[in-house]
Protein backbone atom coordinates (compact mmCIF):
# COMPACT_ATOMS: atom_id res chain seq x y z
CA UNK A 1 0.00 0.00 0.00
CA UNK A 2 1.32 3.16 -1.12
CA UNK A 3 0.19 6.57 0.53
CA UNK A 4 -0.77 9.26 -1.59
CA UNK A 5 -0.90 12.97 -0.88
CA UNK A 6 -4.08 14.05 1.44
CA UNK A 7 -5.73 16.48 -0.98
CA UNK A 8 -5.51 13.17 -3.74
CA UNK A 9 -7.56 11.25 -1.18
CA UNK A 10 -9.59 13.62 -0.59
CA UNK A 11 -10.16 14.40 -4.03
CA UNK A 12 -11.10 10.89 -4.56
CA UNK A 13 -13.47 10.66 -2.06
CA UNK A 14 -15.51 13.96 -3.18
CA UNK A 15 -15.62 12.35 -7.18
CA UNK A 16 -16.80 9.06 -5.40
CA UNK A 17 -19.53 11.05 -3.61
CA UNK A 18 -20.11 13.20 -6.94
CA UNK A 19 -20.68 10.19 -8.82
CA UNK A 20 -23.18 8.06 -6.32
CA UNK A 21 -25.43 12.15 -5.69
CA UNK A 22 -25.64 11.99 -9.64
CA UNK A 23 -26.58 8.43 -10.30
CA UNK A 24 -29.49 9.34 -7.50
CA UNK A 25 -31.36 6.39 -5.52
CA UNK A 26 -32.41 4.48 -6.97
CA UNK A 27 -29.44 4.78 -9.84
CA UNK A 28 -30.51 6.44 -12.47
CA UNK A 29 -28.08 5.45 -15.28
CA UNK A 30 -29.67 7.81 -17.96
CA UNK A 31 -29.44 10.62 -15.89
CA UNK A 32 -25.50 9.85 -15.06
CA UNK A 33 -25.08 9.32 -18.87
CA UNK A 34 -26.36 12.43 -20.24
CA UNK A 35 -24.16 14.68 -17.51
CA UNK A 36 -21.41 12.55 -18.42
CA UNK A 37 -21.65 13.25 -22.37
CA UNK A 38 -22.23 16.90 -21.69
CA UNK A 39 -18.99 17.45 -19.21
CA UNK A 40 -17.15 15.02 -22.05
CA UNK A 41 -18.92 17.43 -25.02
CA UNK A 42 -17.42 20.74 -23.22
CA UNK A 43 -13.97 19.52 -22.33
CA UNK A 44 -13.63 18.10 -26.06
CA UNK A 45 -14.45 21.58 -27.67
CA UNK A 46 -11.44 23.55 -25.64
CA UNK A 47 -14.45 24.94 -22.96
CA UNK A 48 -15.48 23.70 -19.63
CA UNK A 49 -15.65 24.59 -16.39
CA UNK A 50 -12.16 24.97 -14.62
CA UNK A 51 -13.23 22.46 -11.53
CA UNK A 52 -11.28 19.32 -10.29
CA UNK A 53 -14.15 17.45 -9.30
CA UNK A 54 -15.62 17.89 -13.14
CA UNK A 55 -13.05 16.88 -14.80
CA UNK A 56 -12.44 13.56 -13.00
CA UNK A 57 -16.08 13.14 -13.10
CA UNK A 58 -16.03 13.50 -17.15
CA UNK A 59 -12.88 11.55 -17.42
CA UNK A 60 -13.82 8.87 -14.78
CA UNK A 61 -15.48 6.47 -17.31
CA UNK A 62 -13.54 6.54 -20.28
CA UNK A 63 -9.75 6.64 -18.90
CA UNK A 64 -7.45 3.66 -19.21
CA UNK A 65 -4.18 3.51 -17.31
CA UNK A 66 -1.38 2.46 -18.94
CA UNK A 67 1.52 3.00 -16.48
CA UNK A 68 -0.48 2.54 -12.65
CA UNK A 69 3.04 2.48 -10.81
CA UNK A 70 3.99 6.09 -12.43
CA UNK A 71 0.54 7.02 -11.55
CA UNK A 72 0.99 5.86 -7.65
CA UNK A 73 4.44 7.75 -7.77
CA UNK A 74 2.79 10.87 -8.93
CA UNK A 75 -0.19 10.96 -7.19
CA UNK A 76 2.66 11.58 -3.45
CA UNK A 77 2.52 15.43 -5.19
CA UNK A 78 -0.41 17.28 -5.31
CA UNK A 79 0.63 20.54 -6.14
CA UNK A 80 3.71 19.81 -8.36
CA UNK A 81 4.12 17.51 -11.27
CA UNK A 82 4.88 17.17 -14.63
CA UNK A 83 1.47 17.10 -16.57
CA UNK A 84 3.08 15.54 -19.87
CA UNK A 85 4.51 12.45 -17.97
CA UNK A 86 1.54 11.69 -16.58
CA UNK A 87 -0.68 12.40 -20.03
CA UNK A 88 1.12 9.78 -21.50
CA UNK A 89 0.43 7.70 -18.33
CA UNK A 90 -3.31 7.54 -19.68
CA UNK A 91 -5.69 7.29 -22.48
CA UNK A 92 -9.01 7.80 -23.08
CA UNK A 93 -10.94 5.30 -25.65
CA UNK A 94 -13.91 6.69 -28.42
CA UNK A 95 -13.49 9.85 -30.56
CA UNK A 96 -14.97 12.02 -28.28
CA UNK A 97 -13.29 11.09 -25.29
CA UNK A 98 -9.78 11.24 -27.12
CA UNK A 99 -11.31 14.35 -28.23
CA UNK A 100 -11.42 15.53 -24.70
CA UNK A 101 -8.19 14.30 -23.40
CA UNK A 102 -6.30 16.53 -26.11
CA UNK A 103 -8.41 19.62 -25.35
CA UNK A 104 -7.60 19.47 -21.47
CA UNK A 105 -3.64 18.80 -22.24
CA UNK A 106 -3.67 22.09 -24.12
CA UNK A 107 -6.40 24.14 -21.79
CA UNK A 108 -6.03 22.59 -18.38
CA UNK A 109 -2.86 20.45 -18.22
CA UNK A 110 -2.14 20.69 -14.37
CA UNK A 111 -5.08 20.86 -13.42
CA UNK A 112 -6.15 17.95 -16.08
CA UNK A 113 -2.73 16.16 -14.16
CA UNK A 114 -4.49 16.16 -11.08
CA UNK A 115 -8.16 15.12 -12.40
CA UNK A 116 -6.24 11.93 -13.94
CA UNK A 117 -4.60 10.99 -11.09
CA UNK A 118 -8.13 11.81 -8.46
CA UNK A 119 -9.34 9.51 -11.30
CA UNK A 120 -6.75 6.87 -11.43
CA UNK A 121 -6.96 6.67 -7.42
CA UNK A 122 -10.88 6.59 -7.49
CA UNK A 123 -10.88 3.69 -9.76
CA UNK A 124 -8.00 1.89 -7.77
CA UNK A 125 -8.81 1.97 -4.24
CA UNK A 126 -7.32 -1.12 -2.74
CA UNK A 127 -3.49 0.05 -4.62
CA UNK A 128 -2.63 2.97 -1.95
CA UNK A 129 -3.64 3.72 1.78
CA UNK A 130 -5.40 6.91 2.87
CA UNK A 131 -4.11 8.40 6.15
CA UNK A 132 -6.06 8.72 8.93
CA UNK A 133 -6.88 12.18 9.59
CA UNK A 134 -10.09 12.24 12.18
CA UNK A 135 -9.71 14.09 15.48
CA UNK A 136 -9.15 11.06 16.79
CA UNK A 137 -5.64 9.97 15.18
CA UNK A 138 -4.50 13.33 14.96
CA UNK A 139 -5.29 13.45 19.09
CA UNK A 140 -3.84 10.18 19.70
CA UNK A 141 0.04 11.36 20.72
CA UNK A 142 -1.28 14.87 22.22
CA UNK A 143 -0.35 14.86 25.84
CA UNK A 144 -2.50 18.36 26.15
CA UNK A 145 1.16 20.75 26.53
CA UNK A 146 0.09 23.10 24.26
CA UNK A 147 -2.71 24.38 26.23
CA UNK A 148 -2.02 28.33 27.64
CA UNK A 149 -2.47 27.77 31.02
CA UNK A 150 -2.34 31.48 32.20
CA UNK A 151 -5.64 32.87 30.56
CA UNK A 152 -4.64 36.41 31.61
CA UNK A 153 -3.73 39.23 29.01
CA UNK A 154 -0.11 40.15 28.95
CA UNK A 155 0.29 44.35 29.86
CA UNK A 156 2.54 44.15 26.68
CA UNK A 157 -0.66 42.95 24.61
CA UNK A 158 -2.90 45.27 26.56
CA UNK A 159 -0.84 48.15 25.70
CA UNK A 160 -1.40 47.85 22.07
CA UNK A 161 -4.91 48.99 22.51
CA UNK A 162 -4.44 51.00 25.16
CA UNK A 163 -5.86 54.30 22.86
CA UNK A 164 -3.68 57.37 25.30
CA UNK A 165 -1.02 55.12 25.90
CA UNK A 166 -1.22 55.13 29.61
CA UNK A 167 -1.10 52.54 31.91
CA UNK A 168 -4.38 52.29 33.75
CA UNK A 169 -3.30 50.11 36.53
Amino acid sequence: MRRVHPEFAYQSRELGGQIEGILGDPPNRKNYQSMVNALVGEYASGGGIEDLNMLSFALVDHIEFNDPKGLLAASEEYEMGEPGAVFAMASCKGAEAEKMYAAIEESYPDLARQAIITAFLYKNPRLWDDEDQSLEQLGVNDDGDDVHDDDDVTDEFAQMFDQDGADNA
